[in-house]
């Protein structure tokens, strides 16, 4: 894959971006941070992209923050060292998360700290089988970054989010199926090859309804029921003035199969 520290292959409406730092199991590094949130925002704003992987290279998906770094970063002071959550983790969460197109992540190995941020980030996860998880930010004194406050309760609740951060046992990802993030399993040679080809289901679907659906979704918890019942009244009209709904019905009617263009 080259020297770059996140390489982006584009393909059949779907944009792979790889975390490309093997060696220290794609650790987070400012290179690597700030390429990520570059790739991250170029997909998002990409037209043609209608589906995006989120992957890490070899045998990890992302070992959190390159501690090494972080230490050097400590000499100048926190703010100086912290400065990191808002100028790339913050963006590139929420460009994960409101991207209006599906995300899955390939999640192949090692995912710890703002690692399994990222991957709770996505839309959807293909795990390897038997791949370990952990929170990790208590074991170095820190608290949750990359939304993991947000994205860890959600899925799994409250008591069970408190329990993985305050313990910070690593889990595995059937533990974490069980508990409500969702997700598959497959053997690790299969993560990449399983993630694009979902990937690829997904951008040859109703990719305005999918935007829809994730802003409704990540809305909902702060709206009344009242404000939600109008959000969907909106999204629905939004997505009813797309070639897509037109042909979808059009197809029903003459039985055939929809083609979805992403208009």
């Amino acid at each position: 894959m080259g020297d770059s520290p996140v390489v982006v292959d584009r393909a059949d409406a779907v944009a792979t971006i790889t975390l490309n730092d093997p060696e220290h199991r794609n650790a987070l590094t400012a290179a690597s941070k700030v390429a990520l949130r570059d790739a991250v925002a170029d997909a998002a704003d990409d037209e043609r992209v209608r589906a995006v992987v989120l992957a890490g290279s070899a045998k990890a998906f992302c070992l959190g923050q390159d501690l090494a770094e972080h230490a050097k970063a400590l000499e100048g002071g926190p703010e100086r060292a912290f400065a990191t959550v808002r100028e790339h983790y913050t963006p590139i969460v929420r460009d994960l998360l409101t991207m209006p197109k599906p995300v899955i992540a390939a999640v192949g190995g090692t995912c710890a700290g703002a690692g399994l941020g990222l991957a709770l980030a996505c839309d959807h996860r293909v795990f390897a089988t038997g791949v370990k998880l952990a929170t990790a930010f208590a074991g170095i004194g820190l608290t949750f970054d990359t939304g993991l406050s947000v994205t860890l309760p959600r899925a799994v609740g409250e008591a069970r989010a408190k329990e993985l951060m305050l313990f910070g046992r690593t889990f595995t990802a059937e533990e974490a199926i069980t508990w409500g993030i969702s997700g598959e399993t497959v053997p690790a040679d299969e993560v990449l090859p399983r993630s694009v080809a979902l990937a690829r289901q997904l951008a040859a679907g109703p990719t305005t309804a999918f935007a829809e659906s994730k802003r409704l979704i990540g809305q909902a918890r702060g709206l009344s029921l009242d404000e939600a019942l109008e959000a969907e009244a909106l999204g629905q009209v939004t997505c009813g003035s797309t070639s897509d709904h037109a042909g979808a019905v059009a197809a029903f009617l003459n039985r055939e199969v929809p083609v979805f263009t992403g208009q």
